[in-house]
């Protein structure tokens, strides 16, 4: 069997028992069986798309979303990827609403950071209504009642944990510190009573008689006096201690009724508090609700952007600047770790020639006074590298911007220029640029369209 037949069916070997795991909800060992398959083959179509399907199984959305753009970028046509993506895109109210939970969510981490672990609660439990597949809400509110001793609502929330992963380390590490802690207490030895079975003996005579320490010997006669002494004596008991104490008793449950109702007040009144902090958050982080969605999307269109622009270098077939320019509309911080480190490689094997290709061109357009693309050239050669050619490209910008009459954007290139190169040449003509343009803006001008004095005359002194 040579290599790559071995390396595919190892490949399918582990695919196959990612989809086992994945069948019976055993979602962690299905990650763990799905990576694997890809790291021998990670072409494999199949293997990948079940992987994301499992990070959505539990509420992983963002991982989802970039195993199946890399699937799609694999193989463009009979992909159910596309499927996959299409539906999340279509499904822009269930997006806005998972973006809020896991928005919701970090605010969380925060909350028990600062040792609000109560506001860290009420969080949660919207957190699980409004994505109730989100593995990592239902651990952290079952640790949250692990630690304040709520153990019946721990148990539920690590129930539903383990729906979602039967397997999951940390959801059976919580299992097992619950039933330490809840079972502390509970064992204790039985108390026998020792004197249960304790005899005496009684002499009569020559006889001896055996019977229980606290029985007397029988005596005859005189059982009715007895009967009729024993009732006045318990009636007496019931008037002057029973009743007394029953009337004490329902004064003590009064009292105690009255402090359960005065702590139920108490407690409604600060979930009140608490709830009213929540809602002046919620209102707080209302206009941000479509930004996040936004976000959302943008953080789709770069992972594709990224996707296409590796896929662009891999071929040998794109230019630099064709390939930049469709890097530069990736946002790398909406990336995760590994797409920033792809596209940090990407970037550093483009922007250089990309830069110099670029620049080259808007030159010669400035010099045959075709502003409008070296500016345009230029913006991206500046995006790329800043300090390009010692801060000549950031200086032609703004002089290209002058020219084409976009007087705002050449003052902030001008000024740019000057703060980062403050004693070369450069930096004199952005200087004396700046001062054209200053004298320009400020220089009064007449109602019929001339120039005036100082005093608004005309220069010759005609009236």
């Amino acid at each position: 069997m040579d290599y790559t037949r071995k390396i595919t069916y190892q490949s399918n070997y582990w695919y196959n028992d990612g989809l086992k795991r994945a069948k019976i909800r055993d979602t962690s060992g299905a990650i763990a069986s799905l990576r694997r398959s890809l790291q021998y083959n990670r072409e494999n179509i199949a293997a990948r798309n079940l992987l994301g399907l499992v990070y959505y199984g539990r509420g992983e959305v963002v991982e989802a979303l970039v195993e199946w753009i890399i699937s799609r970028n694999f193989r463009q046509r009979d992909n159910i990827a596309n499927e996959y993506l299409r539906n999340v895109q279509n499904s822009s109210r269930e997006l806005k609403t998972i973006n809020q939970a896991i928005k919701r969510y970090n605010q969380c981490l925060n909350y028990c950071a600062q040792g609000a672990e109560d506001m860290a609660m009420l969080q949660l439990k919207k957190v699980v209504s409004l994505h109730p597949t989100f593995l990592k809400a239902y651990q952290l509110l079952a640790l949250l009642y692990l630690q304040s001793g709520q153990y019946a609502q721990a148990r539920q929330m690590l129930k539903e944990a383990r729906k979602l992963d039967t397997t999951n380390e940390k959801t059976l590490r919580y299992l097992q510190e619950l039933k330490r802690v809840y079972g502390r207490g509970q064992k204790g030895g039985r108390t026998e009573d020792a004197g249960k079975n304790e005899v005496v003996e009684y002499k009569r005579g020559n006889d001896t008689l055996i019977a229980p320490r606290h029985s007397a010997p029988r005596r005859s006669g005189g059982g009715v006096l007895n009967l009729l002494i024993g009732i006045l004596i318990g009636a007496s008991v019931v008037w002057f201690l029973v009743a007394p104490a029953m009337q004490e008793s329902r004064a003590a449950q009064a009292n105690k009724e009255i402090l359960d109702y005065s702590e139920r007040i108490g407690s409604l009144e600060a979930q009140i508090s608490a709830q009213t902090r929540m809602l002046d958050s919620y209102r707080a982080t209302s206009a941000d609700t479509e930004a996040a969605a936004q976000n959302a999307a943008s953080t789709l269109d770069s992972y594709e952007n990224l996707m296409n622009v590796s896929e662009q270098y891999q071929s040998r077939g794109y230019s630099e600047d064709v390939m930049a320019e469709t890097l530069l509309n990736v946002n790398r911080d909406a990336l995760g770790e590994k797409g920033q480190a792809m596209y940090d490689e990407l970037a550093g094997n483009i922007f250089s020639y990309a830069c110099r290709i670029l620049y080259n061109a808007a030159i010669e357009s400035y010099n045959v006074a075709n502003y409008d693309l070296a500016a345009d050239n230029l913006d991206k050669v500046v995006r790329m590298d800043e300090s390009y050619e010692g801060g000549n490209a950031l200086l032609h910008l703004g002089l290209s911007c002058r020219r084409r009459g976009d007087t705002e954007a050449a003052t902030r290139h001008l000024n740019r220029v000057v703060e980062l190169f403050p004693d070369t040449d450069y930096a004199g003509t952005a200087r004396e640029e700046l001062d054209a343009i200053a004298a320009e803006t400020s220089a009064p001008v007449s109602t019929n369209g001339e120039d005036t004095g100082e005093n608004g005359e005309n220069p010759e002194g005609e009236s």
